[in-house]
């Protein structure tokens, strides 16, 4: 009976930099996330908080937002730092609390504000400026993505026309879904903004075939094949099956999870040996954060995945990235089509994240 379940998901609209939600931060883009999915559940408040994030301001932002969301002063909060893993990180660990019996009820996910981060600098001398943390120790290997994304799909023989192909298809999808109304459930708006930003029509193969390599000479990788950056929210109540079921209310139940590590220089495939550990049998949905076209693809061969099974309502390339958030959106996009939809029974959520780390988690409904 404290096997965790989740019960409700929700999700801001993923916004550019500097688009509809660039001036909301953190706490304020995660709040309203909080208190719809509490709300949807009818569950009065939660044991604790769990919130990824990666470039926002210190100062444990699942806190904030948990006060600013009036889930009241009792009610805690912990920020999670996984990387680009770092929602569905949270996500995991709020389940590893129900399961151990620790509590019954966890808001988790994640929080990303591109737009709204601070500037990093090291203390240097003289000052050198520098976007990001370091993945891992310099005589490790430590590429930025791009350059990574590259190296991956070049290893593992994924051509350019495959990888346009696949980012077409993405932006198709998530087109499809918007103007269908299959992301309505799952969306809170913020200020006014009540879709997706990033998904573009007429994204056609020969459309995509005509951007240069972005990040190295005679790459594969371009701004049209890869993901964005982003701000946004998502968050899911994970409860335990005792609640789940007083409640009376479907859900999702997590059958397994695994985080793994690989080469840190080869940093796309963190999410290959985790998805070895939790696939069992091939689900009927799979929610892989698409970081890269070619590093997406290598990842799905490496495992036996086909293709097309892929983000069926387009993944990251389309609707955006916002590191912090990304895996939880992945669990949001898994609730509504298998249980808000009744779009199959399985699913499984994945991703890779700086340093070669990858998380996995697989899911089945429960009614």
């Amino acid at each position: 009976m404290t096997e965790p379940v989740v019960i409700a998901a929700r999700r801001t609209p993923i916004g550019r930099d500097g688009g509809g939600l660039r001036e909301y931060t953190v706490d304020e883009l995660a709040a309203p996330v909080l208190r719809a999915a509490l709300d949807d559940a009818g569950v009065d408040t939660v044991d604790d908080v769990v919130l990824g994030n990666v470039f926002g301001p210190g100062g444990n932002p699942a806190r904030v937002a948990a006060l600013r969301a009036g889930l009241g002063v009792g009610v805690p909060g912990v920020t999670v730092d996984r990387q680009c893993a770092s929602g569905l990180a949270a996500i995991a660990q709020a389940a590893a609390a129900v399961r151990a019996g620790e509590g019954e009820a966890y808001l988790a996910g994640g929080v990303e504000s591109a737009s709204t981060a601070p500037q990093r600098a090291w203390r240097a001398d003289p000052p050198t400026p520098y976007s990001r943390a370091p993945f891992a120790p310099p005589e490790f290997g430590d590429p930025d993505m791009g350059p990574a994304a590259d190296l991956v799909a070049a290893e593992a023989g994924i051509s350019r026309e495959r990888q346009d192909a696949f980012a077409a298809r993405s932006h198709a999808r998530a087109v499809a879904a918007r103007s269908e109304g299959r992301f309505d459930r799952e969306l809170v708006p913020v200020g006014g903004i009540a879709a997706d930003e990033r998904p573009r029509s007429g994204f056609t193969v020969e459309r995509l075939a005509r951007f240069r390599p972005a990040f190295t000479d005679g790459g594969t990788a371009t701004a049209a094949n890869s993901c964005g950056v982003n701000d946004g929210a998502a968050a899911v109540l994970v409860v335990s099956e005792r609640l789940r079921a007083r409640l009376g209310v479907p859900g999702l139940r997590l059958v397994a999870s695994a985080t793994r590590a690989c080469d840190p220089a080869r940093l796309g495939l963190g999410a290959v040996p985790a998805m070895r550990d939790v696939l069992g049998s091939v689900p009927d949905v799979v929610e892989f954060n698409e970081a890269f076209a070619g590093q997406t693809l290598a990842c799905i061969d490496a495992v036996g995945i086909d293709e097309p099974a892929v983000s069926p309502d387009g993944g990251a390339i389309a609707l955006g990235h916002p590191w912090g958030a990304s895996g939880a959106v992945l669990v949001v996009r898994l609730f509504s089509r298998l249980v808000c939809q009744g779009m199959g029974s399985t699913g499984l959520a994945a991703l890779s994240a700086g340093g070669g780390v990858g998380v996995a988690t697989m899911w089945t409904v429960v009614r």
